[in-house]
């Protein structure tokens, strides 16, 4: 076993409402109740399970739009539940901070196709009703299907997406920091005034994508910005992680893979003028668990029975924009000469670079986890491979995905979780009131000053009015010019 980590380790739970997630296929397990994922119970009930594991946060994520690029067309996906139908994730977030009290909740939004001005308020709100247990995974879409779905030709172009991300960001981040200065609810009732009009302030943007000249229609929440999750793989997108992102999640198959890319985002980090231990990295696992390892290998390949590999392909093939049912089920992709279809084996040679893959193989990999690491054993030697992440990955934690579900949350917060609390490795009670706080530690409840988006805070001139921060500071620390 390597030596214990000196970092705790963040635990994240991943889910999505609809059916089988990560899994295709498994959704027709006699134990698995994905199938309530329309049901508030289901939400629920999750939450308090996460939270009596002390996870840090349920991660919900999302799509709009369908998997359409197997066999040309959403029918398989339609017909093996393959990410559709799928609910909105952000409307069981108030009912789940209801029954709660420091579970965090992360939801998927795209800002490709939302405004601003609007997102601002609903994210506020959120944090508000969770009392600070918010955070928002910012994503800019992927699937042609959405573009075409939500008034475009086509999906807006890569590097053109992240453009209007950036001004998207600095927008927000000045209605949650910037319009509204601390104090500004007096609520006195004998003068009669709720708020002090001199303390809230026009944010007056005027940039190439957006017009948001006004104030912000929501006081400030307990966080005011919501903790920013960031997923990006494309040097783009991680130079927008490394800038935004407190935490980051990423997917690979070993620590030795991962370790390069966390190399590379924390010296980007570093880069954008930020602490790189601030941003906390999160890799995909699903553990199979049970009190010996071969009770979970046996549990792993009753599993592996339920799979479905045209849900796995559509899956995969809405992911890479790879068709693979043009190729035979069991002829290795390195005969086939292509670089996008070299491109698909490339994912997996990482894994092992002595096989020769397959869309069957691939199938088999993506049919539990998708195409994160998945991890078989007793509570000992899945903590023993956690920490052997941690220490050779560098990573923060884990964004852990189910087989079925809540049977592998179960596992995880009766099993996994007591033994990774005897290590000393997740504490045995949370040490904040907010997500914030669960991922930086009590006390750290609003951005941290080397954060972009403290630069848009309102500093009180001594006459009570309220100054911007230096529009040359938040340039420099967000990427958009001033």
């Amino acid at each position: 076993m390597t030596q214990p980590p000196t970092k705790r380790v963040h635990l994240n739970a991943f889910d999505m409402t609809c059916v089988g997630h990560q899994s295709p296929g498994l959704w027709r397990h006699p134990e698995d109740q994905s199938h309530r994922y329309d049901d508030i119970r289901y939400w629920t009930e999750l939450a308090q399970l996460l939270e009596r594991g002390r996870f840090d946060s349920l991660f919900i994520a999302d799509v709009l739009g369908v998997y359409d690029v197997y066999r040309d067309g959403p029918e398989t996906a339609l017909r093996e539940g393959t990410q559709v139908p799928v609910g909105d994730p952000l409307l069981a977030v108030a009912a789940m901070g209801a029954v709660t009290e420091h579970l965090g909740f992360g939801v998927t939004v795209s800002l490709t196709y939302e405004k601003p001005y609007a997102f601002a308020r609903r994210m506020a709100t959120l944090d508000h009703y969770t009392n600070g247990r918010v955070g928002w995974n910012v994503v800019t879409s992927y699937l042609e299907s959405a573009a075409r779905n939500l008034g475009l030709e086509r999906q807006i172009r890569h590097d053109q997406r992240y453009e209007l991300a950036e001004e998207f960001m600095e927008v927000v981040y000045k209605l949650w920091e910037g319009s509204w200065e601390d104090g500004a609810l007096v609520a006195d009732r004998e003068a009669g005034v709720f708020t002090d009009p001199a303390k809230v302030h026009p944010i007056e943007h005027h940039g190439e994508f957006y017009d948001v000249p006004g104030i912000s229609l929501t006081a400030p929440s307990p966080q005011r910005t919501p903790v920013i999750f960031q997923a990006g793989a494309s040097p783009r997108g991680l130079d927008f992680a490394a800038r935004h992102g407190e935490a980051v999640f990423t997917t690979a198959t070993t620590p030795e893979v991962v370790r390069p890319w966390v190399d590379d985002l924390r010296a980007r980090t570093a880069a954008a003028g930020r602490d790189p231990r601030s941003v906390k990295v999160l890799t995909l696992m699903t553990v199979v668990t049970a009190p010996t390892d071969e009770e979970a290998r046996a549990k792993y390949e009753e599993y592996a029975r339920y799979v479905s590999h045209d849900g796995a392909l559509a899956l995969y093939g809405g992911w890479s924009g790879l068709d693979l049912s043009t190729y035979p089920p069991d002829e290795p992709l390195r005969y086939v000469e292509t670089d996008a279809v070299q491109s698909a084996v490339a994912a997996f040679s990482s894994a092992d670079p002595d096989r020769d893959w397959t869309p069957r193989d691939i199938a088999s990999w993506v049919g539990i986890g998708g195409m994160g690491a998945v991890v078989v054993g007793s509570p000992q030697t899945v903590a023993d491979e956690m920490e052997r992440w941690v220490a050779r990955g560098d990573v923060d934690g884990f964004n852990l995905a189910y087989a079925i579900t809540p049977g592998t949350f179960v596992d995880l917060v009766d099993l996994v979780v007591p033994e990774l609390q005897r290590r000393g490795l997740v504490p045995r009670d949370y040490e904040g009131e907010t997500l914030r706080e669960n991922i930086y530690g009590r006390g750290q409840v609003r951005l941290r000053d080397d954060h972009p988006g403290a630069a848009h805070r309102r500093v009180p001139t001594a006459s009570g009015a309220a100054a911007a921060a230096p529009a040359a500071a938040a340039s420099a620390l967000s990427g958009v010019p001033a």
